[in-house]
């Protein structure tokens, strides 16, 4: 009887502290709610990986515009989109990893009474800044994509809704993001990984994005790209140091997933060489930014042939700063802003000088990379490079340039070559390659809508033109 009571006593004394028996179920290393700032942080990181990544299940973009080779797989260099769920990789982590967090952290933000009018503000535009981003990757990617109904989780199967009815939706979003933006406020702070909560920053990677994404609409409508970026332009990056970029480190799972895939540390993987088609030319041109990104062999820079196997020790690889696992992943960059308004500048869109922006851009790419001024002033005075004397019109000579500048950026590099249409790529030919091959101008949508979503897919597939990856977006004109 003594040892029951003193049992019994003891219980009372553990559970007399607490309300009820679950609160010994709460796991106290987890946080009970989830706030803005996390659910913002977790989608930069989101949207940044699906944009660097090298896996051939994620993203193959690089080998579309023909910066690398690949060693033993050919069908991804030969645009095989259904051996691999890649189209479905893309598409999932934008809607589920980055657009489903941002949706929730302004819900969260617009619930809270005790944040000040201003500091909501800045942090309602931080948040859509970057949905816009996501979205124009999807747009830009797809075409007619869910987008009014996306984010509603009582409704499974959305409509697909218009690109081009949907992008000028984000252009709209966007200025009125630009609009919140205000120095009395607060930002994000430390949970925003870009700048840290300088609001000044944000302003300019706003107007940049603003200025990349007029630019995709120039040949479709060229009055209403002449109004934004006429907007955008005064206010948009002027240095390397305000670039857009994501701080990775030296660890898992949080290190530069080209580090994940290729760096030795981490992956036995040899699944890549550099194209001939993109080392030969750097070659003619000396270019300085070929030992930052390149190894050789033999001493010499030699790249491998684009579509078909290739011997890994016998070629060019991806350099070591390249799979470094604390290089930063880059949302924008200043080389691309100038470059922009380079090209904007010869659509008569704004006043200025052309050569001058272009001269600009490909100083702040190669500094960017280690080299020096001098080092770029040599580049340019080749007659090949320089602006007067380069081969072809604005756009041969803007989208050559541009096309090295977005090295290792592979999906922002395809867009660019969709729109300019330069420098001439061509699909692999001869040998082993199947005849008609296209090099894709869209990807096609994954095989979860084909299954899920049939009756919307169908009537998204017959409004684009046929889900095809040789079926050019609405803004692709030539």
């Amino acid at each position: 009887m003594k040892k029951s009571l003193i049992v019994f006593l003891s219980f009372l004394l553990l559970t007399g502290c607490v309300d009820s028996l679950d609160d010994y179920n709460v796991d106290t290393k987890k946080a009970p709610t989830v706030t803005a700032v996390t659910l913002f942080s977790n989608s930069l990181k989101g949207l940044i990986d699906a944009l660097v990544t090298p896996n051939v299940n994620n993203n193959n973009y690089r080998l579309y515009v023909q910066q690398w080779a690949e060693t033993t797989y050919l069908d991804e260099q030969r645009y095989n989109l259904t051996a691999r769920a890649i189209p479905q990789a893309l598409w999932q982590s934008l809607y589920r990893d980055v657009i489903s967090d941002l949706t929730e952290a302004k819900k969260i933000l617009n619930a809270n009474t005790l944040l000040s009018a201003e500091s909501k503000n800045n942090q309602l535009a931080q948040i859509e800044i970057v949905e816009v981003l996501a979205w124009s990757v999807l747009v830009n990617t797809f075409g007619d994509i869910p987008y009014t109904q996306a984010m509603d989780p009582l409704n499974p199967l959305p409509k697909f809704d218009d690109a081009k009815t949907v992008y000028y939706s984000l252009l709209d979003r966007l200025d009125a993001a630009l609009l919140l933006l205000n120095t009395t406020g607060t930002g994000f702070g430390a949970g925003d990984l870009i700048y840290k909560g300088d609001i000044a920053k944000w302003r300019k990677f706003g107007n940049s994005l603003k200025l990349r994404l007029a630019l995709v609409i120039a040949d479709s409508d060229a009055a209403k790209a002449k109004t934004l970026i006429a907007a955008a332009a005064p206010n948009v990056f002027t240095a390397n140091a305000d670039k857009a970029a994501f701080p990775y480190v030296a660890t898992p799972p949080n290190y530069n997933p080209v580090a994940q895939n290729l760096n030795p540390t981490y992956s036995t993987r040899q699944d890549y060489v550099i194209t001939s088609v993109f080392i030969d030319p750097m070659n003619e041109l000396n270019d300085p930014r070929r030992q930052q990104w390149f190894t050789t062999v033999g001493g010499v820079y030699k790249g491998g042939a684009y579509g078909f196997a290739n011997t890994y020790a016998d070629f060019s690889k991806v350099g070591t700063k390249i799979v470094d696992p604390t290089l930063e992943g880059i949302f924008m960059d200043y080389s691309e802003v100038e470059f922009s308004l380079a090209e904007a500048i010869e659509r008569g869109l704004i006043t200025g000088d052309a050569a001058d922006h272009y001269n600009k851009a490909i100083t702040a790419s190669i500094t960017y990379w280690g080299g020096s001024a001098t080092d770029a002033a040599t580049y340019i005075a080749q007659p090949k490079v320089a602006y007067a004397t380069a081969t072809g019109d604005y756009k041969q000579k803007i989208g050559f340039q541009k096309w090295f500048a977005l090295y290792n950026r592979g999906w922002e590099s395809w867009v660019e070559w969709r729109r300019l249409d330069y420098p001439k790529l061509l699909p692999p030919t001869g040998g082993s390659a199947p005849a008609g091959l296209q090099i894709p101008v869209r990807i096609i949508y994954p095989i979860v809508e084909q299954t899920l979503n049939p009756t919307n897919l169908k009537t998204a597939s017959a409004a684009i033109g046929g889900d095809l990856a040789s079926t050019k977006l609405w803004w692709d004109k030539f």
